[in-house]
């Protein structure tokens, strides 16, 4: 029988001093910090850079952390902001890897989707970062307004702004990609 043990617990053991609960508190995190990096970045050699950062981060404050949130919300809140510092030091390099694609669809679709989701994320990519961070956690990871606004650490009015500002930036980047 396995014991699914929750991220308050885990912290409340780590803060307490045992490394393994922190470990599994990485173990269950890891993947969704990397994927907010990637896509707050672009890049797959930023983003690792970024969510081990963050994670390290997260080590040494986790003293600091009083639960007024999520251990994710927490999370998110710092990885966002190590990909906007990272962001103002420099610009990223690569571009987002394709989504997987049916290959058994009609070859002119694939390329046509392959192209649209290439356009996509350049158009991400230049989107003012504090609206790409509100949408990536919005659209992309499934936060609500509330957890948004805890984990950049604005109001939710601030976050519903940006996410607007963010999609009419992409619907008018979209004119351009026909």
């Amino acid at each position: 029988m396995v014991v699914q043990v929750s991220d308050r617990f885990l912290v409340a053991a780590a803060q307490a001093g045992d490394p393994h609960a922190f470990e599994v508190l990485v173990g269950r995190h890891q993947v969704a910090v990397y994927r907010v990096a990637l896509r707050m970045l672009g890049s797959g050699v930023d983003a690792e850079d970024a969510a081990q950062e963050a994670l390290v981060q997260a080590w040494r404050g986790l003293s600091t952390f009083r639960e007024e949130s999520a251990f994710s919300t927490w999370l998110y809140r710092i990885v966002t902001n190590r990909c906007l510092n990272a962001r103002v030091a420099r610009h990223p390099t690569e571009a987002l890897p394709d989504v997987l694609i049916d290959r058994d669809s009609d070859p002119a679709e694939v390329v046509a989707q392959s192209e649209r989701l290439h356009a996509l994320a350049r158009g991400m990519l230049l989107l003012p970062a504090e609206q790409r961070a509100a949408l990536i956690l919005r659209e992309l990871e499934g936060l609500s307004y509330e957890q948004i606004a805890q984990a950049l650490g604005v109001t939710v009015p601030a976050v519903k702004g940006r996410i607007h500002r963010a999609r009419l930036g992409l619907l008018k980047a979209r004119a351009t990609w026909r």
